[in-house]
């Protein structure tokens, strides 16, 4: 049913593809997320400040030197068609020419990060989740007395002071960017001659001026301060953990209409807008504490507020045995009617037991949500490393290949190459960690975590970053990146040479050493190809598979360290970084050639089954799970023909089947084969195309054409 916020919303949307196209324009393709960033003028640009020799800037001064003067020179945003004000326009952590200090040396380390293919994640932005919740209960003004109370109990030093001002600085200077803010609504009051805009506009106003200092306490106003709040700390770092929907603004929802001063109607208007200011990631559904279930009428708000919009959305629905059935029934359908790849849905049996495992209990696992990419997140009490750290396996499985080819063919055997395999993975994965305890122990000097320690249950508290030792717990995630492309080439070996005896251990070297050239070379490709794949449940693939995954978690699980508060969690992600760590790889005995992808997170290499895909996927990733807590995600792409019949019926089962064999995450494409490639060919016929890359969605136009090949590929040989 339409209503009188819709054509606001239509004009919203369009607004946001047409900033999109413009980014394109201006910065390029980026193989990345959407995000709600639009690009800054032209004119009058703002520049970094740099407090390093190198052009860069680093420490809690230089951050706090760059956030304050960007945010009192941040170019305000209005449009009397939205809700809310404000859109961030400036990357601080890319707009870097170096994001680590030079004086931090890791050149003890380079010698292992290079020589495995490790993502080591130093200098990177640390990607864990803050408290909402904390922030609308204190405002702008209650976090100032927060910092101002322990600055007096805890500086006692230069190094703490300075802390603790620099906190204060930037809560300021957030405030200074929101004054500014008002005076332009004002400017736009002034000049609006819409009586519905101007009404809204003069709305807009009265939310801002009474959250510049006090805590929220409208719906509105608690919409508004989320806001603010990520678009701060999107600037800073690129921070994008949201939180728990659904109940986070549900007592603002109820005390509004209790109050009778908002309906249904304005709630989704404002929610629409809400979800379009910056598509970051936030749960609905779940459990609580106790087990039953948090879905309520926001929930379904939400959706229809999604629905609406229907652009770049990361909204993720916690599929537990309580759950509302309705509410799932109802976001399948919309993920088949807007064929935009949301919702995406999280398996909470396995992610609550897999983090027990690590020692906690099961109230606290409740309440690590799915936040991010691929990751899970306690808000404002852990802080991780999250989809920042992977080693690439399948090079892990290449030096271990060569080190078995270099003693002679005859002594070449999958037994001999997985014991050198598995000496290979030790050593990489104690690196990778070495690589995130570097990092704990420098992070504060180099990129402190201004704007996340507010909302966060310690640093303030403590008067530590989040980084060194102001949070509550250390859970660190080492995702492994490569699965498929190992275990298939394990399967291949094991097949075609020891079992089958089609072909020998020189003749296959021959073949990789050539990168599969010729007609001979390509017949022995498609014969190591054609051999039993992971994916397919139970088969040699699947077997070897499970095996890598459980030696590698364990490794993972081996680096913790009790004392120091390190918990160290397993995974298997590539995120976007299927490309660079296959152009790392030379050709490997699954058929893969050289500096091709490797294979997608946890997925298996496209093409693995003709007949049954979903259902054998959802059933050999469940399998291989790590099972600690954090994800290893399928990545499904459906047909456009799924949407017949009964296909919500049977991807409702699919879910269930996949999360009650152990499945941990979902992600969804739902396309049309026909569009996608003439997208490909033409990406600005269709330039409010969305498909779920990894975690994250993202415009099928902004991608490269050698990452949309990528995806391309996923869709038309699953």
């Amino acid at each position: 049913m339409k209503t009188k916020y819709d054509d606001r919303i239509a004009v919203l949307r369009k607004k946001k593809q047409n900033q999109t196209e413009d980014k394109i324009q201006i910065e390029g393709l980026l193989d990345e997320d959407d995000y709600g960033r639009i690009a800054p003028p032209k004119e009058g640009a703002w520049e970094i400040i740099p407090n390093h020799e190198d052009g860069s800037f680093y420490g809690v001064q230089g951050w706090t030197d760059n956030f304050c003067d960007l945010m009192e020179k941040h170019p305000t945003y209005v449009d009397p068609n939205d809700a809310f004000a404000g859109r961030w326009m400036y990357f601080m952590s890319k707009m870097r020419p170096n994001l680590f200090k030079p004086e931090f040396s890791y050149d003890h380390l380079k010698p292992e990060i290079e020589k495995y293919n490790i993502i080591d994640g130093i200098g990177f932005d640390a990607h864990f989740a803050p408290d909402y919740e904390l922030g609308l209960k204190l405002g702008w003004g209650g976090i100032l007395e927060k910092i101002r109370k322990y600055r007096d109990v805890n500086a006692k030093d230069e190094e703490t002071k300075l802390f603790y001002d620099s906190h204060e600085r930037a809560v300021l200077s957030i405030q200074i960017w929101i004054k500014n803010t008002i005076k332009e609504i004002k400017r736009k009051i002034d000049s609006e001659i819409d009586a519905e805009l101007k009404t809204n506009l003069v709305e807009m106003l009265t939310v801002n001026e009474n959250i510049l200092n006090d805590a929220p306490q409208s719906f509105r106003e608690a919409c508004q301060w989320i806001i603010w709040y990520h678009l701060a700390s999107r600037t800073y770092n690129r921070d994008g953990a949201g939180g728990q929907l659904d109940t986070l603004l549900y007592p603002f929802y109820l005390k509004d209409k209790e109050a009778g001063i908002i309906d249904d109607e304005a709630v989704v208007y404002q929610l629409a807008c809400f979800l379009i200011n910056d598509p970051i990631y936030w749960q609905m559904g779940g459990p609580d504490g106790k087990g039953g279930d948090m879905t309520n009428h926001l929930s379904y708000l939400i959706l229809e507020a999604g629905d609406k919009v229907n652009t770049s959305l990361n909204l993720t629905i916690r599929v537990h045995d309580q759950l509302d059935q309705k509410f799932l029934k109802k976001s399948v359908e919309l993920l088949i009617k807007n064929k935009n790849a949301w919702p995406r849905y999280s398996g909470d049996k396995a992610l609550v037991e897999g983090f027990m495992r690590n020692g906690y209990n099961e109230e606290l696992a409740r309440k690590r949500i799915a936040v991010g990419c691929n990751w899970m997140s306690l808000p404002g009490l852990e802080y991780t490393m999250n989809d920042l750290v992977k080693i690439n396996t399948g090079r892990v499985f290449q030096v271990a290949y060569n080190e078995v080819i270099d003693g002679g063919f005859k002594e070449a055997s999958t037994d001999k190459l997985y014991a050198i395999f598995q000496k290979h993975l030790v050593i990489g994965v104690k690196a990778t960690a070495d690589c995130i305890r570097f990092q704990l122990e420098q992070q504060r000097y180099n990129e402190p975590e201004l704007l996340l320690n507010l909302l966060s249950y310690g640093p303030l508290e403590k008067g530590l970053d989040a980084s060194a030792g102001g949070a509550a717990y250390y859970n660190l995630a080492i995702d492994g990146a490569g699965l498929a492309t190992i275990a298939d080439s394990f399967a291949a070996l094991q097949q075609r040479i020891e079992e089958e005896g089609k072909i020998t251990w020189e003749e296959l070297d021959y073949h990789l050493k050539g990168n599969w050239e010729g007609t001979d070379g390509e017949r022995i490709r498609q014969l190591m190809n054609r051999s039993d794949r992971y994916g397919q449940v139970d088969s040699r693939g699947d077997i070897w598979a499970k095996k890598i995954s459980e030696e590698f978690s364990q490794l993972v699980k081996n680096e913790s360290d009790e004392e120091k508060g390190h918990c160290f969690i397993p995974g298997w992600f590539s995120w976007a970084n299927t490309v660079g760590l296959g152009k790392a790889l030379e050709a490997t005995p699954n058929g893969r050639f050289a500096k091709a992808p490797i294979s997608h997170g946890a997925n298996p290499h496209p093409g693995f089954s003709k007949d049954g895909a979903a259902t054998s996927m959802a059933k050999s990733i469940a399998q291989i799970q790590p099972g600690y807590g954090n994800t290893a995600p399928m990545q499904l792409e459906l047909d456009l023909s799924m949407a017949k019949g009964d296909q919500v019926d049977n991807f409702i089962a699919l879910i269930k089947t996949h999360f009650k064999l152990g499945g941990t995450l979902i992600n969804v494409n739902i396309v049309d084969q026909k569009k996608i490639l003439e997208a490909h060919r033409d990406p600005s016929k269709y330039p409010d195309l969305v498909v779920r890359i990894t975690g994250f969605t993202a415009y099928f136009a902004m991608l490269t054409p050698e990452f949309r090949q990528l995806v391309v590929d996923r869709i038309l040989e699953n």
